[in-house]
């Protein structure tokens, strides 16, 4: 039997031994050792059953209460078409409720109950390239016609409830008409909808940033007969330092033996090894024995960790004083008003001259100026294209009168007898 997707089996094909085998949670230290983070991937629909069906809430409760307490923060990573809408509103108000902050990465589609779900946590990240959907919830029913305006009217309820958590994120929208219509976002039209924050590629570990100088290119040498991957392993585990996307070492492991551990031989440096460390750390070769090399790394790691920590201003990036920033935004905010009023005087100017040359009739000049708002070169073009001198700009029955004979003899006649 085929296996169409590495999360979902189908068929006869026999189904993972356990959960944890496509869905589960890594965890590691965090920056600084200020707590853990966790990395949960929910790469697959949002199904009820759960199992290798889906991911259902009962899924992700358990991984949950499997996360050690020193859990800070969350990184829910998000590749889902969606599935049903309650399963998925209880899985976020399970990640709301988590005392760990929660950060979701779109990494491919976030559609359906998988949008809201994404949207719903503190911070939503869209990874470059992915997309999110949304539309109204749906169902399949079957009944008389009073059993199906009910259940229209149930959708129309859940369908406010999502809407609920889009405007939480992202303020009022026409909600409805989108929903409605199915609406499709980019990466970046998802973050100008206000329904993700930003754009960007999150490690599993969270966003490094790597405070001071560069770490050194240590290379460890194995001594003879040693096992490479136990050394870099054990050297990890004392130096905390992990790979990212690896479970992190919870605890040293103890001895299978009863009684109180005691070292029972001492283990050496090899001579490659201690010439190594010795040269990294300059210590002279004449005191270049074992406890004075370890003498000399306790105190680098010593200086290491009590070093402060510089902000790393990354580039791109410009810092300046408070007050130089508020004047710059307060002078933009007053160019942009003067620039907007010189425009809003071109295009009355426009109507005017319009008006004068006899283009347009006074009553249609509100329409014309409001038409400019939306397209200035096209109206201006068509205002221009309208013949000159035909709507009149001067009233009728003013101007200078010419007497007749008629009038002359009119003014002679009567103007006498009325004398």
């Amino acid at each position: 039997m085929t296996k169409r997707n590495p999360n979902r089996y189908w068929g006869s094909a026999t189904p993972p031994k356990s959960k944890a085998e496509f869905f589960d949670a890594i965890t590691m230290p965090a920056a600084g050792d200020d707590g853990t983070v966790a990395t949960i991937r929910m790469y697959g629909p949002i199904d009820s059953y759960g199992g290798w069906w889906g991911i259902s809430a009962g899924d992700v409760s358990d991984v949950l209460d499997n996360l050690p307490d020193s859990v800070t923060q969350i990184i829910l990573r998000i590749n889902s078409p969606g599935g049903e809408v309650w399963e998925a509103m209880s899985i976020l108000n399970m990640f709301r409720a988590h005392t760990a902050s929660v950060t979701a990465v779109v990494d491919g589609i976030a559609a359906s109950a998988g949008s809201f779900l994404a949207v719903g946590c503190d911070e939503t990240v869209m990874s470059p390239g992915s997309q999110m959907m949304i539309h109204s919830p749906l169902t399949w029913d079957y009944g008389n016609a009073a059993d199906l305006r009910k259940t229209a009217e149930v959708l129309d309820s859940v369908e406010e409830s999502i809407i609920t958590i889009y405007r939480d994120k992202a303020g009022e929208s026409a909600w409805g008409e989108l929903l409605a219509a199915e609406t499709w976002y980019t990466a970046q039209e998802a973050v100008a909808a206000g329904l993700a924050d930003r754009v960007a590629v999150v490690k599993d570990a969270g966003e490094t940033l790597t405070p001071g100088a560069e770490e050194p290119d240590l290379v460890l040498v194995p001594a003879e007969g040693d096992e490479v991957d136990d050394i870099f392993e054990a050297a990890r585990a004392r130096l905390g330092w992990h790979p990212t996307g690896a479970a992190a070492p919870t605890k040293l492991p103890s001895s299978t033996e009863p009684g109180t551990t005691r070292e029972t031989e001492t283990l050496d440096m090899s001579d490659t090894f201690l010439a190594y460390v010795r040269d990294r750390l300059g210590v002279p070769e004449a005191e270049a024995s074992e406890e004075t090399v370890k003498a000399a790394l306790d105190e680098v790691l010593t200086e290491q960790a009590d070093a402060p920590v510089h902000n790393v201003v990354p580039a791109g990036a410009v810092v300046m004083d408070a007050a130089q920033h508020k004047k710059l935004v307060d002078d933009a905010a007053a160019g942009r008003a003067a620039r907007e009023q010189q425009i809003s005087d071109r295009r009355d100017g426009i109507v005017k001259a319009a008006l004068d040359s006899g283009r347009i009739a006074p009553s249609s000049a509100d329409g014309w100026r409001a038409q400019l708002e939306n397209d200035e070169d096209g109206i201006s073009k068509l205002l221009d294209s309208f013949p000159a001198n035909t709507i009149p700009v001067e009233e009728i029955g003013h101007g200078e009168v010419h007497a007749t004979a008629d009038d002359s003899n009119y003014s002679a006649i009567y103007g006498q007898k009325g004398a």
